[in-house]
Parts: structure tokens; sequence; C-alpha cells
């Protein structure tokens, strides 16, 4: 074709791309801090916050500084957080009874960030990871080669229950026991908290890259691995009907808000899930996801504020209202510039 030739076309794409003005007009999915909910881990004691090495740039705080986080979250404008606790392992048992103390450090620092800060939305974990010496997310059946459904079950509802009396939010079932959505919602309305939200870990699934997370639970240690398959209760990473199984039921059973975890790796899942209910739609960006995105940015081979930013992108664009991110904090803080 002669140099100086032109194309006959109606349709030219990139007129729409030519400066920034006209791109930011057309734009289709727009990232805000009212999208995201921080992910915090909370240890007991008065000490600095404790970098956690497998997650650059994420630590654990006692609960004065958890406090002091949730503020400066809030007015940063991230609605929400999600609180997590790393236990002493003299806590912990086969059974996880340490859940059930209603004096234990989650409840705690859930009164004290109500206290401090009551606009910001507090979401607290329903499973027993945290607290077994197995590292199993429920207590393990009498041959000890599988979780006891049923009998975990009941648990779950006594800590959901607890957590509610605490004045937690949003208690989140991410067991992933069949039944216990329904269960759960049961006994919050028993004991007079209708109120209290389930946001539900609907599409969970049984993945490779949790590492980062149960280094910074604590459930790792316990477990003496990070590599402990919980293949009977978390999904099949190859199932996309089952997951959306999983989502109907968590909604007929109450669910007010339903999961996808993870996040980047499952886009098609978020979608599914988003064309399949009008429920609200959470996807969990994971410790494995954030720290494969840091570690390659360390090594120089990515840019982490683009690779940050276009990974949280795709999981709004693919269907999900909130995103559970470990970057919160620092793209809230970038947007407030913009």
């Amino acid at each position: 074709m002669p140099k100086d030739s032109k194309l006959n076309l109606t349709h030219r794409p990139r007129r729409l791309r030519r400066q920034s003005s006209r791109r930011i007009l057309v734009e289709e999915t727009v990232l805000r801090a009212a999208d995201l909910i921080a992910p915090l881990f909370v240890v007991e004691g008065e000490g600095a916050p404790e970098p956690i090495a497998s997650m650059p740039g994420v630590s654990r705080f006692n609960v004065a500084d958890l406090v002091r986080e949730c503020r400066e979250l809030y007015d940063l404008g991230v609605p929400a957080v999600a609180l997590f606790p790393k236990l002493d392992a003299k806590l912990k048992n086969p059974e996880g009874t340490e859940a059930l103390n209603k004096a234990t450090l989650v409840l705690r620092a859930v009164r004290a960030v109500k206290a401090a800060v009551p606009e910001l939305t507090v979401i607290t974990d329903v499973a027993l990871d945290p607290y077994t010496s197995h590292g199993h997310d429920g207590v393990l059946t009498a041959a000890g080669d599988d979780v006891d459904n049923d009998l975990t079950v009941g648990i779950l509802c006594e800590m959901a229950v607890l957590q509610a009396e605490a004045g937690v939010d949003f208690v989140a079932p991410s067991d992933m026991m069949d039944g216990r959505v329904g269960a759960i919602r049961k006994a919050l309305d028993a004991a007079g908290y209708t109120g209290t939200g389930i946001l539900a870990y609907s599409a969970k699934f049984n993945s490779a890259f949790y590492g980062p997370f149960r280094d910074a639970v604590g459930s790792a240690t316990a477990a003496g691995t990070r590599l402990l398959s919980k293949a009977t209760y978390q999904m099949n990473p190859a199932n996309r009907r089952e997951a959306i199984r999983e989502v109907q039921l968590d909604v007929a059973e109450g669910a007010d808000i339903v999961m996808v975890k993870p996040a980047g790796l499952y886009l098609d899942i978020i979608r599914e899930v988003r064309n399949s209910t009008r429920t609200p739609v959470a996807a969990y960006q994971i410790s494995g996801e954030y720290s494969q995105i840091q570690a390659a940015a360390q090594l120089g081979w990515l840019d982490l504020v683009r690779c940050r930013d276009e990974s949280l992108l795709a999981i709004k664009r693919a269907g999900a209202d909130m995103i559970l991110t470990y970057f919160a904090k620092e793209v809230a803080k970038a947007l407030a510039k913009k």
C-alpha cells in the first residue's frame, strides 16, 4: 500500500482514544475507594505493627493501632474492613474452642473499632481455621480425615451470634460447610440480630494461592504447612456450574451478599455469578494474587501501580460490586489525589 494512501473506513474506534478527555468520556468501568473492603490482621499486645514477610506492605496490628488504621481508611473513603485474628498457638486446639470465648481477640477488636469509628462497616470471618491446631476450617471427624460438616455448622452459628453481639455489621462464613448460611441466619434472628448481615463466601475455591494468608493468621504454622488441602469442602477450581449452584443455595438460605474467592483467576466465575443473581457480588483479591504482583514489581518485572490498578479494574469489570483487597489503602490514597 502506498505511504500516502488512506483506508476508506467508516468506523475508526481509535477516534475515541485520541486524547485523555475523550477516553474518560467513554470509560465503561470506574474504580472508586467506595468499592473496596480492606482485610486487616489483628494480634494481641501493644507492640509495633508486625510486617508479614510473604505479603509486602501488609502488617498485623494490635487493637489500638487497628483502630487508628480503620479511622484512616474510613477518612480515605474506604467504607468497610474485614478483620482476621492471629492467635497465640497456646490458644489453639483441635476443636477451636477459643472461637467461642466472649473475650477473644477479634471480638475485642470489633468493639474497639465500632466504638471509635461507628460509621465504618465491620465484617468478621466465621470459620475455625485461625483457632484450630490442625488449621482446618472446622472440627474434624472422629477418624480425623475430614471436617465434620454439621458439628462445625453448630459452632459457626455460635460464633456468628457472638460476633453480632460485639457489634459487627456483617458476619462472613468462609468455611464452605453445607447449610451454614441458613443455619447462621436462623441463629442470628433467634438471638434478635435481624439487622446483622451475612456476606457469604459462596464460591470459594480450593486455590493454591492462599499461602500468604495462612502465614498471616498462623493457620499454616498450626497445620505444619501452608499447603494444607481443603479439597473436601472448598470448591474444585475446574468447576463453573457448581459455583452457580453454591451461590443460588446461599441466596436461598438468606445471604445478603455473595462472594467469589479468589478473584483475579476466576473472572469468568464473577461474571457468571453476576448474571445469575441480583444479590450484591463481592470478590476477594487474595493474598497470593496480591503478593505475586508485589514480588514481580520488586524484581522490576512489572509496574506495581499499573498492574495493581489493572487487576482491580478487571475484577470490577467482570461484575464485582465490591472487592476485598490488600491494596485498598494505597489505592484509596491514589484516588484521593486525582
